[in-house]
């Protein structure tokens, strides 16, 4: 589709949207008649349910009104997440959280309908958390946990964690068809049926976008399907999940500054335009609730062929340094936890539970390629890796006003490697204790307390962990720990009234042993040096009357390595000190049909890019717009991304890299993604 054939249908529906009583006739109801009203508290805090000031819940719902360019944009819901892209749309995004670029999750935990999305001692990077497979309308609710509080939660959980759950009922059955600028085409259905004495939902996703880039077409072919069968089981209720999901893209990486300045390309143009990739994922998954035990197993087979050039001719002046990433492996694994009363004092409660895991990696390369084409490898393993948790958390109520969370966790990782240079394989094993505490006390009817301290880990890449020969380089390299502890505290408060307003935040600090990293695009492992972040999270919900809401999430983290190193800095790269999220929604009418209109900006300070802080990347201002005309059975809604235009930066580096006729050892500069220019799209949503 063409972008002049998608303007040509947006412009009608715009006059549809601005003059919309021209063209229905609608009865304005009531001022009082609110019994229609979907209570918007949705970030509000649970009481008794949460232990800190950094936990929250956002229905599914809600997940759907906010514009958003991309899926894993779901995650900014979480106050101080930033989610951004350094290449195609296809793999996994760009996470930025308590002063951590997360590279795709090496320090949050994301899982879906309990399936775990970080993948370790992946081909592309040590946590990859890509969420491309998820349907957004089949979320019912996403649960987060930002610090190492949580027993529930273990590897990659430092800077917290996020739960997808997915639906099990729907209202209505739904069709979305959206089309937009750049070749943007997605349509989606959404459909129930009863089936015996349970339910079948099935959900189908195809997604194309061509993108703005000027040399090249992203091409993007995405396609997601669902089904989830929902019966009564004994006293509690039995969910069968199966997902699909299949994508392919050709990439547009980030691009050294010096040569959009000299005019070799243009902003949004690309040095090598023969990179992108392709990814599958499978899964079948069953999870079982009751009032006694909650209970979830998984499958899952996933693949990925990454193909990325960031230093161009740096390495490989003749054939440049293109190369290829691959990952090949299946996952099983599962959760088993239940909840009982403490006998300690009235209304305490224990939760205890066990968690397994097991990656069977047939395949984890890294490889040199040319136009697409292997030339040589790099390295290539087989890798084995289990873990088995046991946790516990007691909520402990001391008074009517105070209660205190104990919890603790035991983790194993055994790593088996078999790599194709024999120095490089092995067997290793690794655990460790960690343990969890929270006070929290109602200093009045609004306003709650929390304290919070614990423990938390990651794992690294198992080849890391058996290494002995750098791949690269052929020099003897020392192996790295398989588990990093860190240490985080934390204090907050949340004040509400429980229907207008809402307002949480926390000031915390967190201390990582050290910043271990696998460096998927060199192949080999960096253990970095040991790190201390603080910050303040600020985040208000106003919900003004039954017309507008609006709401404003700020963050700030100064984030060190601790130690001293001659000759290197302190700052640590790829971290953004400040954020800010804030929007504003205005509702014609108070049952919300009719017109509705949503202003949304977001702030990315100066990134920090080299460990002397002394290169300034400019910050990022970005703000969206969206208008929407809702009836009870269908609604029209208008979507203006990036409506300013910024030509600001998604996502900053500095390192060397080489252009044609450029010194051998290259030029260290800025390599930049943009963001994408003004992106327009119209979606037509009938529920029936």
């Amino acid at each position: 589709m063409n972008s002049g054939y998608a303007l040509s249908a947006l412009s009608l529906s715009v006059a549809l949207i601005l003059f919309p009583s021209s063209v229905f006739a609608l009865d304005d109801p009531a001022e009082g008649d609110i019994e229609h009203i979907r209570v918007k508290g949705d970030m509000s805090q649970k009481s008794g349910e949460f232990v800190s000031a950094s936990q929250g819940w956002v229905s599914g719902d809600t997940l759907l009104e906010r514009p958003m360019l991309r899926t894993g944009e779901m995650l900014e819901f979480i106050p101080g997440m930033m989610v951004t892209q350094h290449s195609g749309s296809g793999k996994a995004n760009q996470y930025f959280l308590r002063g951590f670029n997360l590279d795709h999750g090496t320090d949050f935990t994301v899982s879906v309908d309990g399936m775990p999305i970080n993948m370790r001692s992946h081909g592309h990077g040590q946590g990859y958390s890509d969420l491309n497979f998820v349907i957004p309308e089949m979320v019912a609710n996403l649960s987060y946990f930002k610090g190492t509080y949580y027993a529930n939660i273990g590897d990659f959980s430092s800077a917290g964690g996020a739960f997808f759950n997915l639906r099990n009922s729907l209202e209505k059955n739904q069709l979305f068809l959206t089309l937009g600028e750049y070749g943007y085409q997605r349509i989606t259905t959404v459909n129930q049926a009863d089936i015996g004495d349970g339910k079948a939902i099935a959900a189908l996703e195809y997604q194309t976008y061509e993108g703005p880039w000027s040399d090249i077409s992203e091409d993007v072919r995405k396609k997601n399907a669902n089904i989830r069968y929902i019966t009564p089981l004994f006293d509690g209720e039995l969910t069968v999940t199966g997902m699909a999901y299949g994508n392919s893209w050709n990439g547009a990486d980030q691009v050294p500054a010096r040569a959009i300045e000299s005019g070799l390309i243009d902003r949004l143009g690309s040095i090598d335009t023969e990179v992108g990739g392709e990814s599958s994922r499978y899964s079948l998954s069953a999870n079982y609730k009751s009032d006694d035990v909650n209970a979830s197993f998984y499958v899952i087979d996933t693949d990925l062929t990454l193909f990325s050039n960031f230093t161009y001719f740096l390495d490989n002046p003749d054939t440049g340094d293109q190369f290829e990433q691959a990952d090949d492996r299946k996952i099983y694994g599962g959760e088993i936890f239940t909840t009982l009363p403490l006998e300690v004092t009235e209304g305490s409660t224990i939760t205890m539970g066990t968690q397994w895991r097991f990656d069977d990696i047939d395949n984890v390369g890294l490889y040199r390629t040319q136009n697409l084409k292997r030339l040589s490898t790099i390295r290539e393993d087989a890798v084995k890796s289990s873990s088995y948790s046991l946790f516990a958390q007691s909520n402990i109520v001391l008074s009517d006003d105070l209660s205190l969370s104990l919890g603790g966790r035991y983790d194993y990782l055994d790593v088996e490697v078999d790599s194709d240079l024999a120095a490089n394989s092995g067997d290793e094993g690794d655990g460790l204790f960690t343990l969890k505490a929270a006070l929290k006390y109602a200093v009045s009817e609004n306003l709650t307390a929390f304290a919070n301290v614990g423990q938390g880990f990651h794992s690294n890449d198992a080849r890391g962990a058996t290494i002995s020969i750098d791949p690269s380089t052929g020099d003897a390299t020392p192996p790295s720990p398989l588990l990093v502890k860190s240490l985080g505290y934390e204090t907050g408060l949340n004040y509400t009234d429980g229907r207008t307003f809402n307002i949480s935040a926390a000031l915390w600090r967190l201390e990582l042993d050290s910043e271990l990293l696998y460096v998927g695009d060199a192949g080999f492992t960096e253990p970095s040096r040991p790190s201390e972040r603080h910050g303040i999270e600020i985040s208000a919900y106003y919900w003004v009357n039954h017309h507008l809401t609006t709401d404003i999430e700020a963050a700030y983290t100064k984030a060190r390595f601790s130690d001293r190193v001659e000759g290197e800095g302190r700052h640590i790269d790829g971290t953004v000190p400040g954020v800010i999220s804030a929007g504003a929604t205005y509702y014609q009418n108070s049952n919300q049909l009719g017109m509705s209109y949503t202003l949304r900006a977001r702030y990315l300070s100066s990134r920090t890019v080299e460990s002397f802080d002394e290169v300034s990347p400019p910050s990022t201002f970005l703000l969206n717009a969206q208008a929407v005309y809702r009836q009870p059975n269908w609604d029209i809604t208008l979507e203006v991304l990036n409506a300013l235009d910024s030509d600001d930066h998604d996502i900053d580096y500095f390192y060397a890299s080489r252009l044609p006729g450029e010194p051998e050892g290259g030029i260290e500069d800025l390599h930049y993604h943009p963001v994408e220019p003004r992106n327009v799209r119209l979606t037509f949503a009938l529920r029936y």
